[in-house]
This record gives C-alpha cells, structure tokens and sequence, in this order.
C-alpha cells in the first residue's frame, strides 16, 4: 500500500464584517494581506446572507467584526461568517471583536438576570470559533468565558504614548473614573513615568443603566493636568460628571482617554461641552463624522491588532506586545 506525504502550507485569510470595513483595510495594509472577498447583504426581514468569493479550505482565518451599532446585527453577521468558513473546512478560526458586544452584563447584580457576555462566548464556541482576540475588556474575567483561547489586548500603550508626547512639559495626574478602574490607573501612572494617582468615588444604581453621581475626588490632582482614564465611554454622562468634579477640585485641566468609543444618545454633545481639553478614543468601534468635534482625538488600533494577528499566525507571543505586562 502506497502513501502520500505532504508539507503542510500556512495561509493566513483575513475576513471582515461590514460594521467597520476601514478598521479591516488598515490591519490588512499593516499584515500585507488583502481581505478575502465576499457576497454579504441582509434580506428584507433582517436575516443575514454570507458567502466567502474564494477556497478558504486549511486556512488560518481572522474574522474581524466591531460589535457597534445596531450590536445584535453585528454579532450575528460575525456568527455567520465563522459558520460559514467552518462548513467549507477553514483548519482554524479567530474571532477577531476589538470590542466584546455585552461586556457590561458579565455578572448577575440581582436575580433572574442573564449573564449576556458569557452567552456572547458560548454561540462563537457553537459556531466554530477556536480562538477569540479582543481589545481591553470591561472585567479581564471575561477571558475565562471562552473555552479555548483569548488573546486580550490592551490600548494603553497607544493612549499612553499620545497623552505622554502631547503633554510632556505638564505636570499629570492619572484619575481612575471609579474605585474599579484602580489597577489600570496604576498602569498607567506607571507608564507616564509614576504620576500621582486619584479616584472618583461615585454612586450607580443598577436598576437605572447608564446613570452614575460623582460623589467625591479622592487624591492629589491640585494644579495638574488629570487624565481620565477608562475602557468604554458610553452614553458620557459618568465622564462628563467626573471632568466637572476635577476642575471643581482644582485640576488645571482635564484630558479623557477612553479605549471604545461607544458614544450612545447625548454622548458626543456632553464630552464635546463637559470642560475636558481632549478626548481621545481608539478606532476600536466606528466613529461617524456627525459624533466627532474639534477637541476629539481618534487613534488607530490597527497596527496592534495586525501586530497580534501576525504573531497568532506565527505562532509566536502576544504577550511579548506589552512587554510581558499582558
């Protein structure tokens, strides 16, 4: 009986969703890639159609999908697109979500709720995803909700080297906007270089989403420049809140760096009203002209993703991104 042997080939095949096609061009143009073309459009009841234009049999898949608005079409469309390549046999698929749709609903705050970013990692376990690569997430306990892999990526250093070359001749106070946002704070006061540290000490009823009452400044900001640190800047009321607080404690100024810039309702008109000298996002989620004003500041994420997708592939270290500190 005869055999056959073969030198088993790696192909990397980048795919993307159509929430945020222009986040997908800039990792494909960082990886030397081109995304892999596709039929994709919606039926006249919503329901989604995909279909991939090119073999996609023994490739290394990258699915990359913003999870913004509307949320349940995008996560969807990034289900059936991780589907679709494990039916025609793709040797290995990673979910590509720079924001994790549902991250908030991570625990039950009182009975009979769902635990919603657990069910998020179940259906992209069910469709065949073998690995999950996301960008700082709102509890790192997330992680643990997949049953394979999960490569969490952090913005700081993108933020960090922006506000650090921006400002360097002030003197910086690095605010966390609640008590839960402490040890990122003190990542990044150590990357500024060890500024001092400071809290908001606020008040959230979870019976009422998206309402939160700054309550307090905890630390030393007086005659500084603070910078607000968080993951996701939603509707902008607990920002804005927290950038009024500062200034009435005696902060010179105020910049807010935020890795996801969700930016619901009255968002773009509380941050661009609030006081706040800049306000800097990542392009981890869309950001359209009309929620954009002169004092936003939008970095890109691609050259990190394409940098984590690279060492994926080679089978290298995503740790080794943040010097060992992921």
């Amino acid at each position: 009986m005869s055999a056959m042997s073969a030198t088993p080939k790696k192909n990397l095949m980048l795919f993307s969703g159509r929430a945020h096609p222009e986040l997908a061009e800039q990792v494909a143009k960082h990886l030397d890639v081109t995304i892999t073309p596709q039929s994709a459009y919606s039926f006249a009841n919503g329901e989604i159609f995909v279909r991939f234009e090119e073999s996609v049999r023994g490739c290394d898949a990258f699915v990359l999908q913003s999870h913004s608005a509307p949320i349940n079409d995008q996560i969807m469309e990034q289900l059936i697109m991780v589907d679709a390549l494990k039916r025609a046999s793709a040797k290995r698929i990673t979910v590509v979500m720079p924001f994790w749709g549902y991250a908030r609903q991570d625990k039950k705050h009182r009975g009979r709720e769902p635990i919603s970013a657990r069910l998020v990692a179940d259906m992209f376990l069910v469709a065949g995803a073998d690995r999950i690569m996301t960008v700082d997430l709102h509890t790192a306990q997330i992680q643990g909700f997949f049953d394979g892999p999960v490569d969490h990526l952090f913005a700081l250093p993108v933020l960090a080297e922006h506000v650090r070359r921006t400002y360097a001749d002030e003197a910086l106070a690095v605010v966390s906007p609640d008590s839960g946002r402490v040890r990122l704070a003190e990542r990044w006061a150590e990357t500024l270089g060890g500024t001092p540290l400071a809290f908001i000490h606020k008040t959230r009823d979870p019976r009422k989403p998206n309402e939160a009452v700054a309550n307090r400044v905890v630390g030393d900001i007086d005659g500084r420049l603070c910078v607000v640190i968080d993951d996701m800047i939603d509707t902008g009321g607990t920002v804005a809140k927290a950038v009024e607080a500062l200034l009435a404690h005696g902060a010179k100024d105020v910049v807010v760096a935020a890795t996801h810039g969700v930016l619901s309702g009255p968002a773009t008109e509380r941050l661009a009203n609030c006081g706040a000298r800049e306000v800097i996002f990542t392009d981890t989620l869309p950001i359209p002209e009309e929620k954009r004003f002169p004092a936003m500041t939008v970095l890109s994420i691609a050259p990190l993703l394409a940098q984590a997708v690279h060492q994926v592939f080679d089978d290298g270290s995503v740790t080794s991104l943040f010097d060992g500190n992921a």
